[in-house]
């Protein structure tokens, strides 16, 4: 099976073109070496996709005809990422979140640099 159909069967992605493109952009490692999309999948192969700033690791238990339910995704797939991993990712999440209720959006625009500037009396 192909390794963008596969990164979807087992819902590791939302839609197959989200996972091809991760591919082709380098997030998505097959035994530690990027990988195009149409590489093939088998079973005991080591899958690492990047979530910003960690990558998460699974191992390839079984192949799927097609799409899975999310119940029988352990049938199919191992997930090796480290414990301290996902927590550090949970954490990240969790700042996303308190930030967007504050109304922090990221990055200053320009007109909030000098609303900045002005307070700051620079």
């Amino acid at each position: 099976m192909r390794l963008d159909k596969y990164i979807w069967s087992v819902r590791l992605k939302k839609t197959r073109s989200i996972a091809s493109k991760d591919c082709s952009g380098e997030k998505v490692l097959l035994n530690g070496e990027v990988s195009k999309p149409g590489k093939n999948v088998k079973v005991g192969d080591e899958i690492s996709i990047k979530m910003v700033p960690v990558w998460l690791n699974y191992r390839v238990k079984g192949i799927p005809k097609s799409r899975v339910g999310a119940k029988l995704v352990p049938d199919y797939l191992e997930d090796l990422t480290e414990a301290d991993t996902l927590e550090q990712l949970e954490q990240i999440r969790l700042l996303n979140r308190q930030n967007k209720v504050l109304g922090i959006k990221g990055r200053p625009t320009k007109r909030d640099r000098r609303n900045l500037d002005r307070l700051t009396g620079e």
